[in-house]
């Protein structure tokens, strides 16, 4: 059944169309994501199909008497606790009001369910909306960057209800496990056009891999398009210029088409070049001496002596990728902003090297006036941007118009990738990301992710998409939200399977064993308390020590062959499109190769995670493999 029908919606802001002619179609069991550039119009185009705002062209029809969720990026909330709130919001009825309280504990939110809801902060609104969603009972969702404020319990439990989902769903979201694993079809903003991409062959079930296999596809399309237009242009201008005689005699109506061709001009790129991060001198990192940050002893308490951090040790070096994960109100940010000089610690000491020059990129953005224009806020004290200010600022996609736009009319993303820009300039040599990849394009963070590979410093990330840790940091630590801090085997997929192997009584996770936190495990696991284990644990596996060890070095093994593999048909694929004529019946068969190769990668993965995660439970050493 039909649920949304929108066709021929068009936007546009002062001075700048967003896009034109977008139509979709929402019926049961459609879960539509929808991606582009930060500015291109997602957010709008969800309130125009929500009935939030009126579309400048087109028109949106809804099924008669269907009931349509709505999460925006800035929801209000009813009156009252916070579970008044959601029961209101959602509709419960008395007899489900264990609906409400339990999608307020998955969501990280019960220990505030008593609290007034006009006492939230803007990241607990949304997570209090998206319980009174997830409680209540809906034809279709529409969910703009759901993902956004939530731990990684969280957007694992939101990624498999959603998949679960039998509804209409359309989704923003720059998650990409999440875009993989629940969307049936992607939409694609793409300069102004709309474009539906539905999984077929290799990329059947997926969303996502049918938007990424589109979009190459198209532009190798409009490429080979382009060069056929030229060719004819070619030939119908030599034509033209003809001699005198002969073009007296030339018909009107081919001189008309020939100066018609000759005339077009492909479509530009949506973004003049790449993400101005590697390229730029001016973004390059301070020298970093041998001596980093050192903390010994570290603990924090608010007023009121409420525990967030007992006390830890942890020493930063040049070169460190460091992950913090861990439930909503474990103490992340607070870490960060200790590490920062933010906060001063109430127990132990922090010693930061003479070199070191720390780069804060928060995920609040509250260092942005939004009155300041945007060259004026890259000018800073200078009163007027440089020469070098304003290539910098085309760099990073703020060019024309968007250099003189107030801050305050930029889009979430937009103001994102400002801040990363403010935050770089100040060429720091630690970098601390706090949720980096909140409202950021997917183009945006391959470039970041790219830019992290090589750069220099010290990196401490507090993130909560997956695959943004897994590309950039190379050590996890895992705050418990009970004050302890422990380093992770594994890294996010260790984590989350250790939780997912260790449930709480309350369904979000349970962290055994609490260590002091280091960048390697602890030597002697005797000196861990012990904890034991829930009744409703797994039976512990038969196989023993040394089977288990022996059996994670063969999948270490088998994965990185297929990482080779799979590197190798990349390169091959990438050596054939850049001829200058390439074999497109190749192509595709290098691109089906390729598909096939990163399943392979995939398998091996889920492989390895499986044997790291049982060694990591059963607390088995790996100093000496057999």
């Amino acid at each position: 059944m039909i649920i949304i029908d929108a066709q021929g919606l068009a936007a546009s802001r002062p001075n700048r169309p967003l896009f034109a002619d977008v139509s979709i179609t929402i019926s049961d069991g459609d879960r539509v994501g929808v991606v582009g550039i930060n500015g291109c119009g997602k957010s709008t185009l969800l309130r125009m199909i929500s009935g939030e705002i009126e579309p400048q062209a087109g028109v949106v029809r809804r099924g008669r008497g269907a009931r349509i969720g709505v999460l925006g990026q800035n929801p209000v909330l009813a009156a009252g606790t916070v579970r008044d709130a959601v029961i209101t919001m959602s509709g419960c009825g008395s007899s489900d009001v264990w609906k409400a309280e339990a999608m307020l504990d998955r969501l990280g939110m019960a220990a505030l369910i008593d609290r007034p809801s006009d006492q939230l902060s803007g990241g607990q609104r949304k997570r209090v909306a998206l319980a009174a969603l997830l409680a209540g009972e809906w034809e279709a969702l529409i969910l703009d960057e759901p993902t956004n404020h939530l731990d990684l319990d969280a957007i694992r439990y939101l990624e498999e209800w959603l998949a679960a989902y039998t509804g209409g769903l359309l989704l923003v979201t720059h998650d990409r496990h999440v875009l993989d694993r629940v969307t049936t079809k992607v939409l694609e903003i793409d300069r102004g056009h709309g474009y539906l991409h539905v999984p077929t062959g290799w990329n059947a079930g997926s969303g996502y891999a049918a938007y990424l296999a589109g979009r190459v596809e198209r532009e190798e399309q409009a490429a080979t398009a382009e060069q056929v237009r030229r060719n004819l242009a070619r030939t119908e201008l030599a034509w033209l210029r003809r001699g005198a005689p002969a073009r007296t005699s030339k018909p009107k109506a081919r001189i008309a088409a020939a100066t018609k061709l000759i005339g077009t001009k492909a479509d530009g790129p949506a973004r003049e070049g790449d993400l101005g991060l590697a390229s730029s001198e001016r973004l390059g990192a301070q020298r970093l001496g041998s001596k980093g940050i050192e903390m010994s002893g570290v603990a924090f308490s608010w007023p009121g002596n409420v525990r967030v951090l007992a006390a830890f040790d942890l020493v930063l070096e040049p070169g460190d990728r460091i992950g913090i994960v861990g439930p909503n109100g474990a103490g992340k940010s607070t870490m960060l902003e200790l590490i920062a000089g933010r906060l001063v610690p109430t127990a132990g000491t922090i010693d930061v090297g003479r070199t070191v020059r720390i780069g804060y990129y928060d995920q609040l953005g509250r260092e942005l006036d939004t009155t300041l224009k945007v060259r004026d806020a890259v000018a800073g004290d200078k009163g007027a941007p440089s020469i070098d200010d304003v290539t910098l600022m085309k760099r990073f996609w703020f060019d024309g118009d968007a250099q003189f736009a107030e801050i305050s009319t930029l889009s979430g993303g937009e103001r994102r990738r400002l801040q990363l820009l403010l935050t770089l300039l100040e060429q720091p040599n630690v970098l601390l990301l706090d949720e980096p990849t909140n409202d950021l394009d997917l183009d945006t963070l391959r470039a970041l992710e790219d830019f992290l590979d090589d750069w220099p410093g010290i990196v401490v990330v507090v993130s909560h998409d997956r695959a943004f840790l897994d590309r950039t940091v190379s050590d996890v630590l895992a705050l418990d939200g009970e004050g302890d801090v422990r380093p992770v085997r594994g890294g996010v997929a260790g984590w989350l399977a250790s939780r997912a192997n260790q449930p709480s009584s309350t369904g979000r996770g349970y962290v055994a064993n609490r260590t002091p936190v280091g960048k390697t495990p602890p030597v002697a696991a005797t000196n861990v308390p012990v904890v034991p284990a829930p009744t409703t644990a797994r039976p512990v596996s038969a196989k023993s020590p040394s089977t288990l060890k022996r059996l994670l070095a063969q999948s270490e093994k088998a994965l990185d062959l297929a990482i080779t593999k799979r590197d190798a048909v990349s390169a091959e694929l990438s050596n054939v499109a850049a001829g200058s004529s390439p074999d497109h019946g190749r192509l595709a068969t290098l691109s089906e190769q390729l598909a096939a190769a990163q399943t392979a990668v995939d398998t091996a993965e889920e492989t390895w995670i499986e044997f790291a995660a049982e060694v990591e439970a059963r607390g088995i050493s790996l100093d000496e493999r057999d």
